[in-house]
């Protein structure tokens, strides 16, 4: 799959290369400050896990006659301490190992992950001969150290599925290997995960797996979270089963919904610009609430919460959202005058929000509601207006909003003013 070793052979996997770079953009999408990767191509312990000990590690490739193609990434000690804690409470070791360049399995997905733009530290594992509980229960450890270090993270479980589908393929052929991918990627379809440590060990055996324990710990870290399981890609053109798919994401994750394209469309938009300065055309068909005429507020911040960039419409002047969207972007990102435009490496620090305005009406300031409305101000001319939000921290009355909005609006104290309030429909990532 990595163009510089495959050559020519790429193409027979171009799907799942394509699908690498859509797993990167949904993992991009949660905000992810690390990546916990577990790999079975790490040295192996039979009774322990292992991790690599950093403060840097190393991807090469030179072993696969791929010399000029490497990458470093620094290792999330913090996290990976935590963890060792949290297994340890559990009484599961994890052994550091001093190696610092990567094993393949480790290194073949981080190189998809930077080359597609996400940039952040690791936390890299390799499993263990324990138990299928304990591999689940491990992962549990996992979420635990995540949580108690309050990081936002991305589990990647690595390996592949059967090796013995074509008589070609590396490890043999055995005809009943097939079913141990069916039964995985129905599982993930289905959204079954439960399903997958229930797998037949004989049928293990025949398909000669190796991604089968990063899937349990994977399983396990994802805990009680929302399920929104996805097969993105499967192919299998060299007699290996390659899967790349998406067990399950948090509340600041991103299933097929509205949510999902109007987020990705901002950042998509963003990114785009600030690294070719092109916008991107908008969607060809844009559907629901894409294709109807709105105004918006597009709204860039750091993933600790401060604002970067915010710009929007008061009325629409565009045909449709979409269009609306990605011009409210661009100026978000580049001419909102409170800041410096964004640069290429701030882009993965930033997440987005769209707030898509309802039509407005004429209010007093009892009818307000910070927590609920936006507040539009105008002088009695028309010729100054300014707008603020619903639901902003700090602004806990009315008195506070108007009186925000009309400083926005370059209005004189004491003006008398006219006061409209709307709601908005909020998507954030």
């Amino acid at each position: 799959m990595v163009p510089e070793i495959g050559g020519d052979a790429v193409l027979e996997v171009q799907n799942s290369i394509d699908a690498m770079a859509e797993f990167t953009r949904r993992l991009k999408t949660t905000g992810a400050e690390t990546v916990v990767l577990i790999s079975p191509h790490a040295p192996l312990e039979a009774d322990s896990f292992v991790a690599y000990h950093g403060p840097t590690v190393h991807g090469d490739f030179s072993r696969f006659q791929a010399p000029d193609t490497q990458f470093s990434i620094q290792v999330d000690d913090e996290l990976l301490t935590a963890i060792t804690e949290s297994a340890s409470r559990e009484n599961f070791q994890i052994i550091r190992i001093a190696e610092r360049v990567l094993d393949h399995g480790t290194a073949v997905p981080l190189y998809f992950l930077i080359a597609n733009g996400w940039h952040g530290k690791v936390v890299a594992l390799g499993y263990s001969f324990l138990s299928i509980d304990e591999h689940l229960r491990f992962g549990a450890c996992i979420r635990r150290a995540v949580d108690h270090v309050q990081r936002r993270a991305a589990f990647v479980a690595s390996g592949d599925l059967s090796h013995r589908l074509k008589p070609q393929a590396p490890a043999g052929f055995n005809p009943d290997a097939h079913l141990f991918d069916e039964e995985v990627v129905a599982a993930v379809r289905s959204c079954d995960l439960d399903r997958i440590p229930e797998i037949d060990n004989k049928l293990r055996k025949k398909a000669g797996e190796c991604g089968f324990r990063s899937m349990l710990v994977a399983i396990g870290a994802g805990g009680d979270l929302e399920r929104s399981c996805d097969v993105i890609n499967y192919e299998a053109p060299f007699g290996v089963g390659y899967m790349v798919a998406q067990f399950t994401l948090d509340d600041a994750g991103c299933a097929p919904s509205a949510t999902c394209e109007i987020t990705r469309l901002a950042r998509d938009t963003v990114e785009t610009f600030v690294t070719s300065g092109i916008a991107p055309n908008p969607p060809a068909n844009p559907h629901g609430i894409l294709a109807q005429r709105a105004p918006c507020f597009v709204s860039l911040k750091t993933l600790d919460g401060d604002l970067r960039g915010c710009i929007g419409t008061i009325e629409p002047v565009k045909d449709t959202l979409a269009e609306e969207l990605i011009a409210n972007a661009v100026s978000a990102a580049t001419i909102d005058p409170r800041f410096p435009p964004v640069t290429a490496n701030e882009l993965s620090n930033l997440r987005y929000s769209v707030d898509v305005l309802l039509p407005a009406e004429s209010s007093s300031l009892e009818e307000l509601d910070p927590q609920v409305y936006g507040v539009l101000v105008e002088d009695e001319a028309g010729r100054h207006r300014g707008l603020l939000l619903p639901d902003i921290p700090g602004v806990d009355t009315a008195k506070q909003q108007v009186e925000i909005a009309t400083r926005k609006a370059g209005i004189p104290q004491g003006t008398k003013v006219k006061l409209s309030r709307f709601k908005v429909e909020r998507f954030r990532e």
